[in-house]
């Protein structure tokens, strides 16, 4: 081999066995004092911020999210949304017209940055839209720590999504990512994504925020709040002392989280319990008629958590609260901002169920959901249906709690609109297709790795994840590891099909020959997503047969599961179109015959996957 020819397979070889580096995690560390002109819906703020760099990277630069400033006409969102009109987020528009393009003057959001200092150093700063650069006086070397100081004035828009003043509700302030937010940096570099509407990301912070505002107010936030008996709504009798502008200053603190969020009202009513072996959860709302679900939804919000600190991990926060924001459901660092207004309890508690489950993906693993929102929604979205299947079990029995969700993906499959998971959180071309995509393929990644490696690998895996992973922003491909280690499955074949394409699993019965003491089965595979493959017979005398099928691409097969044990048959090689198996039972001895009696399988076309023999 001449010298050219092997310094181009050495390059190759290096760039494609490359491992991440050493592992690490940015640490910062906000303290802020907040003044609120509620009569004006505006307030200013100081900000103090150590930021600690544990990268092996010096940086000149840093960037902040100055998400607000997104809520006005003529902004990106603004023409993301005129863009993609009926196609789009219908939150954010009213007949594929722009809902933004009519905020008035006075009622534009506004995150005004009057001066930011580097240990106390005047620095240059750009603002571009959502994202605020900073050039750096001294660069912050690796493993080193600098403090930032800054000063700003913000208008709180009108609520058009999530954040925003007087919404449909009534309620008068919902308050969240709404101070200038330091971007994650990591091996992938800053993550300044302009806020177009969807997911967020930050570093794991400590927050110490005091908020001056009327004394007629109450606020619910994520946090501890630290003197109860100094506000309105949380003691029964509170000492409140308000200064001469008529203001009390409410004192909150939050350690290890990504924001910090908060509403006010002067209508809360706050309620709160502590869960057995979990958080003391806090209901800040409007009590009415309209709210009266909240008063019976306790015991459910009781068991959700302890359902998922049993089934994934333990939720490390001291308290949880759910508070009336307004505008459909929204989860931050230890509270959600839902709508209060519910026309069933069920509809109440599925709602808090989603929202709270973030608690564990958005927030306590913390993954990037600007480049994977499917982890935090379809992870979510996974527990959210396993939990409601078992607070509200159905009228009619389903063979699994995915059902619907599989069904859901089927019809819109046939649409031929749908978008690849992987694809970043804000640059999908259709909201339908975001939608899909991030909760319904999310959640089916899981069930499908359920039904290859057996719910109870599959169980084994997420707490090991959980156990691995909390509060360090894991990415899909450490998720894939441990899937991978405890399955003893190779698993990247599939990973790579659903989560990067979109294509589709169909696979279907072809024909069926009966013989005196035997029937033979030919199956055949239609689809663009080869899958190991659950074959069953329900026998005249009313028992199940299970075979697996396993696929040659895994190398280990599953020989169990809670639907059954497996007769291990010869493998499907992926190349395959057919595959034919004889099993030792004649007609006479078969009632039917399919496959995946347990249903958890993506197929596309399931009506020619069963055969009721008669």
């Amino acid at each position: 081999m001449n010298k050219s020819l092997f310094f181009v397979f050495s390059l190759f070889f290096a760039l494609f066995s490359a491992q991440k580096g050493p592992y690490y995690q940015q640490r910062a560390e906000y303290k802020m004092d907040i003044d609120v002109d509620a009569k004006n819906f505006t307030y200013n703020g100081q900000q103090t911020l150590k930021y600690t760099n544990n990268s092996p990277d010096d940086l000149d630069v840093v960037y902040f999210h100055l998400y607000w400033n997104a809520f006005k006409p003529g902004s990106m969102m603004d023409q993301r949304v005129a863009a993609q009109g009926k196609n789009g987020d219908s939150r954010l528009q009213v007949n594929g017209v722009s809902r933004l393009a009519s905020i008035p003057k006075d009622e534009e959001g506004a995150q005004n940055i009057h001066w930011i200092k580097q240990n106390g150093k005047n620095l240059k700063f750009e603002v571009q839209e959502t994202i605020m650069k900073v050039y750096l006086d001294t660069p912050i070397k690796a493993n080193s720590s600098t403090t930032f100081t800054m000063e700003w004035d913000a208008v709180i828009p009108m609520q058009i999504r999530r954040s925003g003043r007087n919404n449909r509700e009534g309620v008068d302030m919902t308050v969240t990512q709404w101070y200038p937010k330091i971007a994650e940096y990591d091996y992938d570099g800053w993550a300044t994504f302009d806020y177009i509407g969807r997911e967020f990301h930050a570093p794991f912070s400590d927050f110490d925020v005091n908020i001056k505002i009327d004394k007629n107010y109450v606020i619910g936030a994520g946090g501890t709040l630290e003197n109860p008996s100094e506000v309105k709504g949380y003691e029964t009798k509170p000492s409140i002392k308000a200064d001469k502008s008529n203001k009390v200053t409410w004192r909150w603190t939050a350690k290890n989280m990504l924001d910090f969020a908060w509403a006010a009202d002067r209508d809360y009513t706050v309620e709160s319990f502590v869960i057995l072996d979990g958080p003391k959860v806090y209901f800040v709302y409007q009590k009415s008629d309209k709210t009266k679900y909240w008063s019976e939804a306790k015991p459910y919000v009781t068991k959700f958590f302890q359902l998922m600190n049993a089934t994934y991990g333990r939720y490390v926060y001291p308290s949880y609260s759910f508070i009336q924001g307004g505008d459909g459901g929204m989860e931050y660092g230890m509270c959600t901002m839902i709508l209060g207004e519910a026309k069933s309890l069920e509809g109440l508690i599925g709602l808090m169920v989603h929202e709270g489950g973030h608690s564990w993906n958005q927030q306590i693993m913390a993954y990037n959901e600007s480049v994977r929102p499917w982890m935090d929604e379809g992870f979510t979205s996974y527990y959210d249906d396993m939990i409601m299947y078992q607070l509200f079990p159905p009228a009619t029995a389903k063979p699994n709690p995915f059902t619907e969700s599989i069904e859901g993906y089927r019809r819109f499959v046939k649409r031929g609109i749908e978008e690849p998971a992987v694809w970043l959180g804000d640059h999908h071309d259709n909201g339908s297709a975001y939608s899909v995509a991030s909760y319904t393929k999310g959640e089916l990644f899981l069930v499908q790795l359920g039904y290859i490696m057996g719910e109870e690998n599959l169980a084994t895996v997420m707490k090991e994840f959980y156990k691995e992973w909390n509060l360090k922003h894991p990415t899909d491909r450490d998720f894939m590891h441990i899937a991978q280690k405890i399955s003893g499955m190779d698993l990247t074949w599939f990973h790579h099909y659903w989560i990067n394409t979109t294509k589709t699993i169909d696979y279907a019965i072809k024909d069926v020959k009966y013989d005196e003491n035997s029937t033979t089965i030919t199956l055949e595979n239609n689809g663009t997503v080869p899958m190991p493959i659950d074959f069953s017979i329900l026998t005249a005398d009313k028992k199940v047969m299970n075979y697996q099928i396993p696929l040659n691409m895994t190398h280990t097969w599953k020989s169990n599961d809670i639907y059954g044990d497996f007769k291990t048959m010869n493998y499907w090689p992926w190349t395959q179109k057919e595959y034919t198996l004889t099993i030792p039972y004649n007609k006479s001895q078969i009632s039917a015959l399919g496959i995946d009696f347990s249903q958890r399988l993506a197929d596309i076309n399931p009506e020619d996957n069963f055969v009721e023999v008669k």
